[in-house]
């Protein structure tokens, strides 16, 4: 019998504890994490630091969801607080501001970021990171990052670029949805080609290849926010993450999140039937029916479908999304609605736009625009996103 044996990835926190740069010993510092922000045997990096570097942990820092993950939506913000277990304070970076403030990197020398991404543009931990870059420079404070895998693999990239008029928390540089980065790469990527230019070093992890999706890494999935509890959930997020910007559940109120949409006007057979093997690759819808039990259409019973992966290296979910807008948007008219903002902080703009990133691909799609074509249109944008992303690759 031959047995295979899964070579665990080691991440970037576990090779920094096990050989920690010379000059940090004498730095005070501060970590940027979450929940997901532990080694292979689940403990907490900020214990673990705190334990392999003494007496020079200042302070930690939360993204949106809080330290412990433990609020639901956007714009739903956590406080300042003080961690029960080091007695440390924890700075908001989703709260009274989303940018760190001077009063905020007073306490340490160095910023160490060790936090799960998604691999997905709208994903707000990476703009937070961008904004503590920033804070950096401004502040003369050096970050470190401590990689982790990209759960939806480093080798599939999809979908157009963010458009700069569409910029916002939830998309800051001109990145495809999909980007094929781990938050490593993305760090260098937004320090040099995007200029920020602050002190930063990245630690790479061991045994992470490209074509990994986070089921290869043999690491435990941690959620890194309450409504992606499952790497399949990460996954489909790239495509079904567009129900947030429209009256569609997208499954959040329920245990399969983003896994599951629909509404209580929603016709399943007419949204199979718009669709057709032939439209789904690497996927397969079933019909289901839920009651979320908070958020859109609480304690409504809504219809809809669910995504069931057959071969995730074939699966696009972007382009999957957009094709089952589309196919809603065609049998729902008088019912569809967009989304009203405010949405991450934005009071003006639609939602849908700012999750698209580009307006004129919202209007194209509502307009029944054939979607293959819309996807030519990106084609050029997405090829120098790659050539580009291609000199920041660590692996």
């Amino acid at each position: 019998m031959i047995r295979l044996i899964m070579t665990k990835v080691q991440t970037g926190l576990e090779r920094f504890l096990a050989s920690p740069p010379r000059w940090i010993f004498g730095c005070r510092l501060g970590i940027l994490s979450n929940p997901a922000s532990v080694d292979s045997c689940l403990r907490h990096s900020r214990v673990l630091i705190n334990r392999r570097i003494p007496d020079k942990l200042n302070a930690l820092y939360a993204p949106q969801h809080g330290f412990f993950a433990d609020k639901q939506d956007n714009m739903v913000e956590s406080d300042d607080t003080i961690d029960p277990i080091l007695q440390l304070p924890v700075f908001s970076l989703y709260g009274r501001t989303r940018k760190p403030t001077k009063e905020m990197f007073d306490p340490i020398d160095v910023l160490i970021i060790d936090l799960q991404d998604t691999g997905t543009r709208v994903y707000t931990f990476i703009s937070t990171m961008s904004y503590c870059l920033e804070a950096a420079r401004r502040f003369g404070k050096k970050v470190l990052v401590l990689d982790r895998p990209n759960p939806i693999s480093g080798e599939m990239i999809e979908g157009n670029c963010l458009a700069p008029d569409d910029a916002s928390f939830v998309g800051r540089f001109p990145i495809p949805m999909r980007h094929g980065l781990t938050i490593g790469e993305l760090a260098l990527l937004f320090n040099r080609h995007f200029k920020i230019g602050c002190d930063l070093e990245v630690i790479a992890m061991r045994h992470w290849k490209r074509s990994m999706y986070y089921q290869d890494t043999g690491l435990h999935w941690i959620p890194p926010s309450p409504n992606l509890p499952t790497p399949v959930s990460s996954l489909v997020y790239p495509g079904q993450v567009l129900w947030e910007g429209t009256n569609i559940s997208e499954g959040r109120g329920t245990a399969q999140p983003f896994e599951i949409f629909g509404a209580p006007f929603i016709n399943p057979q007419r949204i199979l039937s718009e669709m057709g093997e032939s439209e789904l690759t690497g996927a397969a819808l079933r019909q289901t029916a839920f009651e979320p039990t908070s958020n859109k259409w609480k304690n409504r019973l809504c219809h809809g479908l669910q995504i069931h992966i057959t071969n995730r290296r074939e699966f696009k979910p972007y382009i999957t999304g957009l094709r089952l807008l589309q196919a809603v948007i065609c049998h729902h008219q008088s019912q569809f609605e967009w989304k009203p903002p405010p949405y991450e902080y934005e009071f003006e703009r639609l939602p849908i736009d700012l999750i698209i990133g580009n307006k004129q691909i919202r209007l194209q799609v509502a307009e029944g625009g054939n979607i293959d074509e819309i996807a030519a249109s990106w084609k050029a944008e997405l090829d120098e996103f790659i050539t580009i992303s291609r000199e920041f690759h660590l692996y």
